[in-house]
């Protein structure tokens, strides 16, 4: 199997174990966000002891701030959790991010469609 394959392979797995170990808590506080939560995509180092992880939030800015803090400071769990449901030698060691690429691109398109409804409106007007 070819290196580049299992890492892509491993990093799916450790977003899906993430997921899972975020809809099995049963925390009051993540009970309010956790249906808008994405694990957006993982990145692992060459050597496999980092795995950063991208987390997007399906509404505002302040909420995806939360999520990554709550997450942040459970950290330990969810290695906990990935280290028992995968075959490494050592679980990698969790940093979670805020992945604003969701929000970027709705913001891109939004601005293509105004582009767009504004050409149209030049040449309707001549």
């Amino acid at each position: 199997m070819k290196p580049e394959y299992r890492k892509k392979k491993l990093e799916e797995q450790i977003r899906n174990l993430i997921f899972e170990a975020l809809r099995r808590l049963k925390e009051p506080e993540v009970e309010n966000f956790k249906d808008f939560v994405v694990v957006s995509r993982v990145e692992l180092s060459k050597d496999k002891r980092y795995a950063d992880i991208f987390i997007s939030y399906i509404g505002n800015s302040e909420m995806r701030e939360k999520a990554v803090k709550f997450m942040k400071d459970r950290k330990g769990y969810f290695r906990t959790f990935v280290a028992k449901n995968t075959r490494l030698y050592v679980a990698p060691e969790i940093r979670f991010y805020e992945d604003k690429g969701i929000e970027t691109s709705i913001r891109i398109n939004k601005l293509l469609d105004e582009i767009s409804s504004k050409k149209h409106e030049k040449e309707s007007d001549n």
